[in-house]
């Protein structure tokens, strides 16, 4: 038996070698690294016997050796890398001509095999492919690809920030939704009404459930693919990003085992990711946690998570009370859209069990005047409310480009600051896309309903009343939050007025 060294992961580094065709090494699992500055062939432990034919046909005189199994496929997902820049770099999009819809290809995406690997794809499919990867490289949440009079264009959202990817030729687009709709199960056929659908893929070892939406516009359809998470990358309490004393509040409200807690903000303000990081601090094999939600957006474990499907008359509202008789400890509901919904929340809450659920107003304490709007009693909210967190997701400014500059006297006037502070600004470069922001740094307004307040809400007249109430209480709203990440150089003046900073 043939034996070979095995490599130490920490000391080897990523290495291409020139004139020698990438997509074949990688389809025979030969791979190239530097360890201690020397080339070497990497083949894999086990069924290395194509990878060592190929070896010797190229007539390579590079030593042989192992690493780990984890080292071997970080290193391999390295090379799928690099073979699909090489593939964007080469393919121009405009020669597309034809779409090949062969069925095995179909077969081949649902069973979820590697995109990246397929070799004897069309080139729309291919095409279709790396938007996919590119969306990934870049931590895109969503891909808007539209249709206008004369070109397509393809969008990817992130950071919260739509930036373009990329124009296309009309024809190409109609192509790239063909197929999109294929690997959707969606109606090629039909471009006259909406549709909705789903897929799952894999590219770069990495999987991704895509929601689809298909919507017909004049000048022809546009498609927004959201980007769903892994269960994998749901982040801890301590992970959300909030400070140090939120955060303790959180896992304090958590240790209840009945009453409502509620998240608002605006869309994608990260309300739903917040939700099922509390459901996974929560989450015990002596509990029965339900959720309802729309769509579902994370795989979480040790949740049993039931999908909003309103043709068949699977709403918030009715898969509640079902909910209610499976004996649930906790339950989480995607959104809190109307009164019946709200009743029923409230009633579960009232009955011993906990609730968590997301609301939409621009502030904590505007959720006691929506769910009064909804029709509920104040001394039902004031009784079953245990807090409200009202979040926002702030652009951070690029650390390798933002430029200081003095904030304007206007500006200064509108923030109660005093006139000359310095701030900083974004200015683009290609850490960054040239958009001038990279990261999102989470802050959130923290709405703590105790023994001590709940005698004053249930008094208070409006919502500015009960603002004033928690002032003087020390809490920190949104806005104090943002103002402290623009005067500590964190974001700049128009992502603070973007995300709210005048209405919080």
């Amino acid at each position: 038996m043939i034996t070979f060294a095995i490599l130490e992961d920490k000391e080897i580094d990523f290495y291409p070698p020139e004139n020698i065709d990438i997509s074949l090494c990688i389809r025979h699992s030969l791979l190239f690294c530097l360890y201690k500055g020397e080339p070497y062939a990497l083949i894999p432990q086990r069924e290395y016997l194509g990878a060592l034919q190929l070896y010797n046909r190229l007539a390579l005189t590079y030593p042989i050796a192992h690493l780990s199994l984890a080292g071997y496929e970080n290193l391999y997902l390295k090379f799928l890398e690099l073979k699909t820049d090489i593939a964007i770099s080469h393919e121009a999009p405009s020669t597309i001509e034809t779409i090949d819809e062969e069925l095995s290809l179909v077969d081949f995406i649902k069973n979820s095999a590697d995109l990246l690997m397929s070799e004897e794809s069309a080139p729309i499919i291919k095409f279709v492919n790396t938007i996919f990867y590119q969306a990934i490289k870049r931590q895109a949440s969503d891909i808007h690809i539209e249709t206008h009079e004369k070109k397509g264009e393809v969008r990817f959202r992130v950071d919260g920030a739509l930036l373009k990817h990329i124009d296309l030729d009309k024809n190409i687009i109609d192509l790239v939704i063909s197929r999109i709709k294929v690997i959707s199960a969606l109606d090629i056929s039909e471009k006259r009404l909406p549709q909705d659908g789903r897929t799952r893929v894999k590219v770069a070892g990495k999987h991704l459930d895509i929601r689809v939406s298909v919507l017909p516009t004049y000048h022809g359809e546009r498609v927004v693919l959201r980007l769903l998470m892994e269960a994998e990358s749901i982040p801890s309490l301590r992970e959300l990003g909030f400070d140090p004393k939120t955060t303790s509040e959180f896992e304090n409200l958590l240790k209840y085992s009945h009453g409502i807690i509620l998240v608002t903000g605006p869309t994608g303000s990260g309300k739903s990711t917040t939700l099922h990081s509390f459901l996974q601090q929560l989450a015990t094999p002596e509990k029965n946690i339900i959720s309802i939600e729309d769509p579902v957006e994370y795989d979480a474990p040790h949740v049993s998570q039931i999908a909003v499907n309103t043709k068949a008359g699977l709403t918030f509202a009715s898969g509640l009370r079902s909910i209610l008789r499976q004996d649930p400890d906790i339950i989480m509901i995607g959104e809190i859209r109307d009164s019946e919904t709200a009743h029923i929340a409230i009633q579960a809450a009232m009955t011993g069990h906990l609730v968590l659920s997301t609301l939409h107003t621009n502030n904590s304490t505007a959720a006691l005047t929506r769910l009064a709007d909804m029709g509920i009693d104040k001394f039902l909210i004031t009784s079953t409310l245990l807090g409200v967190l009202a979040q926002r997701l702030v652009r951070c400014l690029c650390t390798e480009c933002k430029v200081q500059a003095p904030l304007s006297d206007a500006d200064a006037d509108d923030l109660h600051l005093a006139h000359g502070v310095n701030v900083s600004k974004p200015k683009g470069c290609p850490h960054c896309n040239y958009s001038g922001y990279h990261g999102r740094v989470a802050v959130g307004e923290f709405f703590r309903v105790d023994d001590t307040l709940r005698p004053l809400l249930k008094t208070s007249e409006n919502d500015f009343e009960i603002r004033e109430i928690m002032r003087s209480r020390g809490m920190q709203f949104l806005s104090d939050q943002l103002i402290a990440l623009l005067i500590d150089h964190t974001t700049g003046m128009d992502e603070i007025i973007r995300v709210g900073v005048k209405e919080a």
